[in-house]
């Protein structure tokens, strides 16, 4: 047993690129299109490859199907819920895969114990890239930059639909929302079109705005969360906190704080975000957020909180009391802070 959890873990990077093989081989759009269980010489037949690596083809997705993200029958292979979550026109996952094993970062990480033996805060990515920090990586390499900004798309693509669904209750009675660190505008448009009523701003820095989806449903301003955010009854981070130190993060809460209070209509902020251990009896949820929590750390290091952590900077940040949501959206949990 203890050899096989050694050679499982050993091995385990050959599930994340046999994923990305089938994301850049687009399987998942090859059995849809085919619409009734596929076989694999049909499969093989479409991409379409040589017929001599069909059975090679076949190991392949003999390991996909044991992972859950296929399934298969004696008539052919079948998409999953796991498969339909990476199709371009669903949430379209597979921009998510290809952004966390873009090749010259992912190499990184076969040098993550030099860290350890070096003083000071630099992260993993600023050793072996000469100092530089994730934004200006992205800034200077614009193609990782377009798979970080569709990552994230696709990400707010999988988790805005659990919102909507489950949290209606949290936008009732809101006049105004700013979606602060918005990137290109997935989430709030989601937020828009669900509540016409309500009007949504997307807020981030101008570069970034640039970018933003063409919609009549949100307005988009560009500036600085760490120095100023629009006036509103209610602002939106979703999956933003972790990106920064504690230090930061109380100066993004701070700066929501005032963008409530200088609307003076009261209101709060809706936090979505991971809470490290809480609530979960999932094992693969428990281990998503580790392996979340050291990506954070050594592209950006940040961290993923944990109730007690997320407790302190909410006080530190001086809001009087909050609520945290314990039905999860994936890894993520929702977080209502009242001013």
């Amino acid at each position: 047993m203890e050899i096989t959890i050694i050679q499982n873990l050993n091995l385990s990077y050959i599930r994340t690129f046999a994923l990305r093989c089938a994301v850049d081989l687009d399987i998942t759009g090859r059995i849809q299109a085919y619409g009734r269980p596929m076989p694999l010489n049909e499969l093989a037949r479409s991409i379409p490859i040589p017929r001599e690596k069909e059975s090679m083809l076949g190991r392949l997705m003999t390991l996909l199907v044991n992972q859950g993200i296929f399934a298969q029958s004696e008539a052919g292979y079948q998409l999953t819920p796991a498969s339909q979550l990476i199709l371009t026109e669903g949430s379209n996952m597979g921009a998510n895969v290809r952004f966390t094993t873009y090749a010259e970062v992912i190499k990184i990480w076969s040098r993550l114990s030099e860290v350890f033996k070096e003083s000071g805060e630099q992260t993993l990515l600023e050793k072996v890239f000469g100092g530089k920090k994730f934004w200006e990586f992205t800034k200077e390499k614009p193609e990782y930059g377009k798979l970080f900004d569709d990552a994230m798309a696709s990400l707010s693509n999988a988790l805005m639909r659990g919102l909507i669904a489950s949290y209606l209750h949290i936008f009732d009675g809101l006049n105004n929302l700013v979606d602060v660190g918005g990137g290109t505008g997935t989430a709030v448009k989601f937020i828009a079109e669900a509540f016409p009523k309500l009007r949504c701003t997307l807020f981030d820095l101008p570069h970034v705005i640039a970018k933003a989806l063409k919609s009549e449903s949100f307005d988009v301003v560009g500036g600085d969360m760490f120095e100023k955010i629009p006036p509103a009854d209610a602002i939106f981070l979703k999956n933003i906190l972790h990106d920064w130190n504690d230090e930061d993060c109380v100066r993004i809460l701070k700066r929501s704080k005032e963008a409530i209070e200088s609307n003076n209509n009261g209101g709060k902020v809706i936090v979505v975000d991971i809470i490290m251990g809480f609530e979960s009896n999932d094992p693969k949820a428990t281990e998503t957020t580790l392996l979340i929590d050291i990506f954070m750390m050594g592209l950006l290091g940040s961290k993923e909180r944990s109730k007690h952590e997320w407790h302190d900077i909410i006080i530190r940040a001086g809001y009087s009391d909050y609520k945290i949501y314990p039905v999860q959206l994936g890894v993520n949990s929702v977080i209502e802070l009242y001013l």
